[in-house]
């Protein structure tokens, strides 16, 4: 860092901080409504997973309407053992209802067995 000036090196060690301090994306999450047809359907949609982080428990999904971000669709978590899939109705949240085609994205955490987030995953999708 020689020849860096103070201002710099705040900015260096800010974003080093940065990126320690939170999980990048970096575990792979997509999914498909499958069988969700009906309004606010109760079962999560089939997901697939990759790459999950080794010393992963248990993983926390989290859905959000990307067109009505504040409406509270709400997730679920699900233990974790090494599964590359995830059944339709592998955790309870509220389902997409929209009144037009909406896009929706899904959030995933995978948590190690004391509850720190490990690494995080995101995929979007429209429905209907």
């Amino acid at each position: 860092m020689t020849g860096m000036g103070r201002s710099s090196k705040l900015l260096l060690l800010a974003a080093a901080m940065a990126m320690t301090a939170s999980p990048a994306y970096s575990f792979g999450l997509s999914f498909e409504w499958g069988p969700t047809k009906k309004c606010f359907d109760s079962k999560s949609p089939p997901i697939t997973l990759s790459k999950v982080p080794k010393g992963t428990a248990k993983i926390r999904f989290r859905m959000v309407d990307i067109n009505v971000p504040d409406y509270p669709h709400g997730g679920g978590t699900v233990t974790y053992g090494g599964q590359t899939s995830l059944p339709y109705g592998a955790f309870r949240y509220k389902g997409p209802c929209p009144p037009s085609p909406h896009t929706y994205q899904i959030t995933a955490e995978a948590l190690d067995a004391r509850g720190k987030v490990l690494a995080k995953a995101a995929a979007r999708k429209r429905f209907p």
